[in-house]
């Protein structure tokens, strides 16, 4: 039995604990089914595990609430980074995913400061807003699947991880249960994330997401990165893209074949997990 410390953070509703690897032995998958679990545990779609780099500032691996591993989080990589920023006074940090390196860049610090004697910080500020270096992105061809109530047409679209992006007039009533099926399709071996985009603009769409892992989300970083790319790339938008969730608005810019993510982050709470193996 141990305590283990942990930090919770939330980017637009995309909720994460923050541990440090080093703290945990045993099974890290079973850790994060357990502390994600949100009637016994503290509850988030996945756990951010932490360790020092020797190339970056820190590095990370994800683990969804489900207990299997992902390459990378858009929000998740931004609340490591607040946590990061605000532990350290730092302005630009370089984070090591399972994805490549990724750089966020403070924009802005806003909310009242805290006090963690346990953890001896003091955080000037809880709520943040960040620019994030996401990589490139991959497009594939528009893509049909046969569903059991009908054919579906959807852009297959890698930003670190894999996403299915599906324009529609208005999102379906079932759409969940089209995105988890879309997830398990034998198209994808090892599952997709699936957006339903709504064009609302020139520069704005409205997504829905269906994470691996986690399931329906409020918010997902990679998702609106591959939901805006689509639009763009299909000539539906123009960079730079106003993309809004249920959780929250992000924004995404495509230039040059980069893209940059920019949205806020959310220092939720600090405390410790009891750990029974």
């Amino acid at each position: 039995m141990k305590y283990v410390p942990f930090t919770k953070a939330t980017a637009c509703g995309n909720d994460f604990i923050l541990v440090e690897s080093a703290r945990v032995e045993g099974d890290q998958g079973e850790f994060t089914r357990r502390i994600c679990d949100r009637h016994d545990g503290v509850g988030a779609d996945g756990v951010e595990w932490m360790a020092p780099s020797s190339v970056a500032d820190l590095e990370i691996h994800l683990i969804n609430a489900d207990g299997s591993v992902a390459e990378i989080s858009g929000n998740g990589t931004r609340c490591v980074a607040a946590f990061w920023s605000a532990d350290k006074r730092m302005d630009r940090v370089t984070i090591q995913t399972d994805a490549g390196p990724r750089v966020c860049h403070r924009v802005r610090r806003t909310g009242a400061g805290f006090e963690c004697k346990e953890a001896g910080l003091e955080l000037e500020g809880a709520e943040f807003e960040f620019e994030t270096e996401m990589g490139a992105a991959t497009v594939g061809e528009s893509l049909a699947l046969a569903l059991r109530d009908g054919p579906v047409q959807g852009i297959p679209v890698a930003t670190g991880n894999p996403h299915y992006v599906i324009f529609a007039e208005a999102f379906p009533a079932d759409w969940q249960r089209q995105a988890q099926e879309i997830g398990a399709h034998p198209q994808f071996p090892w599952g997709v994330n699936v957006e339903w985009v709504r064009v609302r603009g020139e520069r704005e769409i409205e997504i829905r997401i269906y994470e691996r892992g986690a399931g329906e989300t409020l918010s997902s970083g990679t998702g609106s990165c591959a939901a805006a790319i689509a639009a763009i790339a299909t000539g539906r938008a123009q960079s730079p893209v106003r993309v809004t969730s249920p959780g929250g608005a992000q924004t995404v810019r495509w230039e040059n074949g980069a893209i940059m993510l920019r949205g806020p982050a959310r220092i939720i709470c600090r405390g410790e997990f009891l750990w029974t193996q």
